[in-house]
């Protein structure tokens, strides 16, 4: 079964030895939030504040987002305006990839630039 995101965000913060109201602190929100969400009495927080967190405690933004099932607003604008974009997702959703192969892909996608 997979972790909670509560229970990752928990040990994440522990493992970084950052205090819930230090982390509350430094993300603009109450300590007590910090608290339910880690005790998934509320669910993940906002992509927003997702990212927030992840930056305060130096992890990638991508496992804290994909843990809590959220996507960046700026990324959700760009698929929803943009049918190409779209088309693209759907199609490798479709193909239901691997971790290893979306990284693949995006190594793939880097050098078309």
């Amino acid at each position: 079964m997979k972790e909670t995101f509560g229970k990752l965000l928990k040990d994440l913060r522990r493992e970084k030895n950052v205090s819930q109201r230090e982390l509350a602190e430094k993300i603009g929100v109450d300590f007590s939030y910090i608290s339910k969400v880690e005790n998934d009495r509320l669910p993940p927080p906002a992509a927003e504040t997702t990212v927030k967190i992840a930056t305060v405690l130096g992890i990638p933004v991508e496992e804290l987002l994909s843990h809590g099932n959220k996507l960046p607003l700026d990324l959700k604008d760009m698929l929803g305006s943009n049918a190409a974009a779209l088309k693209f997702m759907n199609a490798a959703r479709d193909m239901q990839l691997s971790k290893d192969e979306w990284g693949l892909l995006t190594e793939n996608l880097k050098r078309l630039r």
